[in-house]
């Protein structure tokens, strides 16, 4: 593991244990006791870092995705600001525990996101870097070293990504694919932590 990704990882498990000493994880923080409703985004309104660009919010399905899976974080940049257009990088889906399950990507049609090819994607992963206090600051920090630690990974599923909406679309342009409902997550990584 390189010195960048063993940081992330330090990072990541630091803000899990400083969670855990007050009875807390990720997703409990994240939530904070609100009635939890399937497709709402939580916080409300979505969460924005003006200085990075970046932006996350989580929700979850029903039904879930799978059986472990509580929901997921959605991560984005917004490389122009918050008026700017919005760029969905990836998708960390976590337990009921707050653990980190998946990484995966999605279709475009699911976060209606300003679609970019893969390499322009992947060059927008080094700007998610959530600093903010509020809403938790260590759901922030959190989120930004799972980016950073899986960002090999992550470049490797929004590759894929893209090669599966243009095989979906029968190797023509996958602008079509990118609007079909049938196909909604395009790439995935289960965790084992």
């Amino acid at each position: 593991m390189t010195e960048g990704r063993e940081r992330a990882a330090q990072e990541a498990a630091y803000c899990e244990r400083l969670l855990a000493k007050s009875g807390e994880n990720v997703l409990r923080e994240t939530l904070r006791d609100a009635p939890v409703t399937a497709w709402s985004h939580y916080p409300p309104g979505d969460v924005f870092d003006p200085e990075s660009g970046g932006q996350w919010y989580y929700h979850c399905h029903l039904p879930p995705a799978d059986d472990v899976e509580h929901g997921h974080f959605h991560c984005f940049v917004r490389p122009d600001g918050a008026q700017g257009p919005v760029h969905h990088l990836v998708a960390v889906g976590v337990d009921a525990y707050g653990k980190l399950h998946r990484l995966f990507t999605v279709n475009q049609w699911v976060v209606g996101d300003a679609w970019l090819d893969a390499e322009p994607t992947i060059a927008l992963l080094p700007r998610f870097n959530m600093e903010l206090a509020k809403p938790s600051y260590l759901v922030n920090r959190w989120l930004t070293a799972i980016i950073r630690q899986y960002e090999p990974e992550i470049e490797q599923l929004i590759r894929e990504r893209d090669a599966v909406l243009k095989r979906h679309a029968g190797g023509d342009d996958h602008k079509t694919a990118r609007d079909d409902r049938t196909l909604e997550v395009t790439s995935s990584l289960l965790i084992e932590r």
